[in-house]
């Protein structure tokens, strides 16, 4: 095989990175270990740790709610945070607010509440999209809003959504007037040149967590122009590229972005965010079905039940933030800004190239294929996630959990099942919505997800994805393939003695 630098010339200038996987992240070689899971997780440096320990034994913090020294250096803390990701991210502070959630899923459940779903509106969705925001559709249900899911196409257009079908979802006439709407909601609209009229919400991933597709940023302006506040999942695109909220001439300015950081370097788990315009918050504010410690103003207990939000982010902060982590997160932009976004970039476009290019042309001894792939085997608008299943000497899927066992004893760490993100899966898999149908009449399963595989009537519940970082390199897909090739290649797998499906 071709050496990378060969068929891909540009990745020789991200040489600095090996410097730094040989400093930085010296424990994984130390460990013998292979690390394939980067949209699982990023990886911590050993900077990331010494600088926590170091801030730590130099300052004291405390709960921020509060004006004594140990509070106040808290709060100082997380609000140059604040300011941190505001930058990182282009955002305007006069714009854009950073709510702290414990992740992702937490920025999603924020908007999905509190938003402001009602009879008439409805929730638009791409198939492809994580469970955090399938979720959603929940609130949607309970406010008698529509849901409606926009397809992928199929393996012949790499699982991507046509433009088409995007267009067709968010062009419906149907919609609530302005007067539906909150009064906060109102007066926001009456001065922002936006419509008078709001359809409801359209959430996507800027990435796929499944296949590594990336969808078009183009369509953020083209539903707000419909009508639509815009969901923006960033969880899988920001480790490896940067998004650019500043720009009013692109129109890439998304009402709500979810991210997770530990997504992007691995330290501190626990730490998401919400980044949303603050213009969009005041409609999620209205309807807000709680409130707790630190996101009020004042509140009654007594013969009146009363109490006023507070007025900024800290409204949709519930209890006590993580006051010791979220500084790690200004410490790990830092870190990356000091790397660039464009070399990581680039290292993880040509490492994923790469990958591809040798996945391909794996081969049984009689020609026939090793590997199937699910999404773009090139490298036009995509990340660095592979999604993939081994074939076995007779052409069948070898099952994802012997793949999960035996990576795992070579020292591998990757990623097997379906990713929560369902909707990508029954596209790659090839799904009929007359099968999956069927589905909505259990009520439970008296043998587990097993039982779910054999009513579907597919080989495998999910598949094999691999996916690169800031810290992977070379040597880590020599032995990937070392592996792939000494364990399936011309073997026939019976999947007998593996454990239960535990989830999807």
């Amino acid at each position: 095989m071709t050496n990378i630098s060969a068929a891909y010339p540009e990745y020789q200038s991200t040489a600095c990175l090996d410097e730094l996987r040989a400093k930085e992240y010296s424990y994984l070689d130390a460990q013998d270990h292979v690390y394939l899971d980067y949209t699982g997780s990023g990886l911590a440096a050993a900077a990331q740790i010494h600088h926590h320990e170091q801030r730590q034994a130099q300052a004291l913090y405390g709960n921020p709610h509060s004006a004594n020294p140990t509070s106040a250096a808290a709060t100082e803390a997380i609000d140059r945070t604040r300011a941190r990701i505001l930058a990182h991210l282009n955002a305007s502070p006069a714009e854009y607010t950073v709510i702290f959630t414990a992740n992702a899923t937490g920025a999603a459940r924020l908007v999905g509440e509190a938003y402001p779903f009602s009879r008439g509106t409805r929730f638009v969705l791409t198939t492809d999209n994580h469970n955090s925001i399938n979720g959603i559709r929940e609130f949607a249900r309970a406010r008698s809003a529509r849901t409606t899911y926009i397809p992928s196409q199929g393996a012949e257009a790499d699982l991507r959504v046509n433009n088409a079908d995007v267009m067709s979802a968010l062009s419906s006439k149907r919609g609530p007037f302005i007067r539906r709407l909150p009064p906060s909601c109102r007066s926001m609209l009456r001065g922002s040149g936006m419509p008078k009229r709001r359809n409801g919400l359209f959430a996507y991933p800027a990435q796929s967590n499944f296949h590594g597709v990336r969808h078009p940023l183009s369509w953020i302006p083209l539903a707000q122009q419909r009508g639509y506040h815009v969901l923006l999942d960033a969880a899988a695109y920001l480790p490896t590229s940067a998004l650019d909220l500043s720009s009013d001439d692109a129109g890439v300015k998304p009402d709500f972005v979810l991210v997770s950081w530990y997504k992007l370097f691995g330290y501190p788990t626990g730490v998401g965010c919400l980044v949303a315009r603050r213009d969009s918050l005041e409609c999620l504010r209205v309807r807000r079905p709680w409130f707790s410690g630190g996101t009020i103003q004042a509140a009654t207990a007594a013969s009146v039940p009363w109490h006023m939000m507070a007025p900024g982010p800290e409204a949709f902060e519930d209890g006590t933030l993580n006051f010791l982590s979220i500084p790690d997160v200004a410490f790990g932009l830092d870190w990356m800004a000091g790397i660039g976004m464009a070399v990581i970039e680039t290292r993880v476009r040509c490492l994923t190239g790469w990958f591809l290019d040798r996945l391909l042309q794996l081969r049984h001894s009689d020609g026939l294929p090793m590997a199937r792939v699910y999404g773009p085997t090139d490298l036009k608008m995509r990340g660095g996630t592979v999604t993939f299943n081994f074939l076995d000497a007779g052409g069948k899927v070898v099952d994802e959990r012997l793949v999960a066992l035996e990576s795992a004893a070579a020292g591998i760490s990757l990623r097997t099942g379906c990713f929560c993100n369902p909707g990508a899966g029954e596209t790659a898999l090839g799904l009929q919505t007359s099968v999956v149908r069927k589905l909505s009449k259990v009520r439970q399963f008296s043998r587990g997800l097993d039982e779910f595989v054999e009513m579907l009537g597919i080989p495998s519940l999910g598949a094999v994805r691999v996916s690169f970082g800031l810290a992977s390199t070379t040597a880590d897909v020599d032995k990937f393939f070392g592996f792939a090739t000494k364990t399936y290649k011309d073997r026939l797998t019976i999947p007998v003695g593996l454990a239960p499906r535990e989830q999807c």
